[in-house]
C-alpha cells in the first residue's frame, strides 16, 4: 500500500503536471523552431504572440459566455480557439508585411531580425496589456476535474488520491493532435514539402519554382496557430497574465535549443526535457519518500533541491550547458 500511495503522489505532483507543462512548451518550441528553420532568425516575440493569441481567445470566450454559449464540462475556450487563431494569424501576417518583409527584402543579417523581433515583442506586450490589462484573468469554465482525488480514494481505498484536471487532459490530447497534424502536413503535403525544401536550400528551392513569399506566409500562419494553441492551453492549466508569457520565452527557447533549433522532433523532446527538469528539481520529495523509505530513513526536511521561485533558473542552466557542449542540440539542429 505504501508503494502505491507513493506512486500516486508521484503521478499527482510530478508526472502529470510535468507532462502537461512539457506539452505546452513543446507546442511553443515548435513555433520557435519553425521560424528559425525556415525564416532563419530567432523570434523573440513568440512569447508575446502567445499572450496576444490567448487574450483573443479569452475575449471571444467572454463574449460566448455572455451569450449563454458553453460546452458543458469542457471549457468554452475550445470553442473560441479557432477565432483566436484567426485573429493571431491576422496580427502576425500584418506584422510580417509591415515590419519583417522590409528587412527580408534587404537580406539583412539574422542578428538584425532578432533585434527587430525584440521591438515587435514590446509592441505586442504593450498592446495585450492595453486591451486586457496586466492582472490575472481566469477563463477555465466547465468541469474542473476529470478525475477527482476524493473519487479516486473511494474507488482505490488508498490514502492518496489521484487528481487529473480537465485542462491537463485537454492539453495532452490537443498536443498529440497538433503534433500529428503538423508532421503530416510537413511530410505529406506539397506545401509542407516546399517548406522543407526552402529550409534545406533556399537557392535550390527558388530554382525549383517555389514561391518564397508563399512559404513565408504559410510559415507565419502555422507559427501563429501554434502560439495561440500553446498560450491558451497554458492559460487554461494555470492562469492568464501577460507578463507570464514573457517569462515563458526562456523555457520555450531552452526547449527548442536543447532539442536542436530547426528540428521539430527536437522541439518536442526539448519541451519535455525542460518541463521534467523544472518539476523534478523544484518538487519537495518528502511526501513521496515517506512512503518509499523505511521509517528510520524518513527525511526531516522537504528534500527540495530548489525553490519554485528558481524554476526558470533550471531552464537557463540547461540552456547554457547545451550551448557550451552541444550547440546543435539533441537532434542535431542548426547551430546558433
Amino acid at each position: 500500500m505504501d508503494f502505491l500511495n507513493g506512486l500516486v503522489t508521484l503521478l499527482n505532483f510530478v508526472v502529470i503536471p510535468a507532462t502537461a507543462y512539457g506539452a505546452q512548451l513543446a507546442i511553443g518550441a515548435l513555433g520557435v523552431t519553425l521560424v528559425y528553420g525556415i525564416l532563419r532568425f530567432s523570434n523573440f516575440a513568440h512569447g508575446d504572440t502567445m499572450a496576444f493569441g490567448t487574450m483573443a481567445v479569452i475575449l471571444v470566450t467572454w463574449g460566448l459566455q455572455a451569450l449563454g454559449v458553453d460546452l458543458g464540462p469542457v471549457p468554452t475556450a475550445l470553442l473560441a480557439l479557432p477565432f483566436g487563431i484567426l485573429i493571431t494569424v491576422g496580427l502576425v501576417l500584418v506584422t510580417d508585411r509591415w515590419v519583417y518583409r522590409f528587412y527580408r527584402v534587404k537580406k539583412v543579417p539574422p542578428v538584425l531580425l532578432v533585434i527587430v523581433s525584440m521591438g515587435v515583442m514590446f509592441v505586442y506586450n504593450g498592446l495585450t496589456r492595453l486591451i486586457i490589462g496586466p492582472d490575472d484573468q481566469r477563463f477555465d469554465d466547465g468541469a474542473r476535474f476529470l478525475i477527482s482525488a476524493r473519487d479516486f480514494k473511494t474507488w482505490s481505498g488508498l490514502d492518496e488520491g489521484l487528481a487529473l484536471r480537465t485542462s491537463q487532459a485537454i492539453t495532452i490530447v490537443t498536443a498529440v493532435a497538433v503534433v500529428a497534424a503538423l508532421f503530416w502536413f510537413l511530410n505529406r503535403t506539397r506545401t509542407g514539402k516546399s517548406m522543407r525544401a526552402f529550409s534545406d536550400n533556399e537557392d535550390l528551392a527558388l530554382l525549383s519554382g517555389i514561391s518564397p513569399e508563399r512559404v513565408v506566409a504559410i510559415t507565419w500562419v502555422i507559427v501563429a496557430a501554434l502560439a495561440c494553441v500553446a498560450g491558451t492551453l497554458y492559460g487554461l492549466d494555470k492562469s492568464f497574465k501577460p507578463f507570464t508569457y514573457f517569462q515563458l520565452l526562456l523555457p520555450i527557447f531552452a526547449a527548442a535549443i536543447v532539442g536542436g533549433l530547426g528540428s521539430p522532433l527536437g522541439a518536442i523532446a526539448g519541451g519535455f526535457v525542460i518541463a521534467y527538469s523544472e518539476v523534478i528539481l523544484t518538487y519537495a520529495w518528502k511526501k513521496v519518500l515517506v512512503y518509499w523509505l523505511p521509517e528510520s530513513l524518513e527525511p526531516e526536511g522537504l528534500v527540495q533541491l530548489l525553490s519554485t521561485d528558481y524554476k526558470f533558473a533550471v531552464s537557463f542552466a540547461i540552456l547554457v550547458i547545451v550551448l557550451l557542449f552541444r550547440p546543435t542540440g539533441l537532434f542535431r539542429g542548426k547551430a546558433l
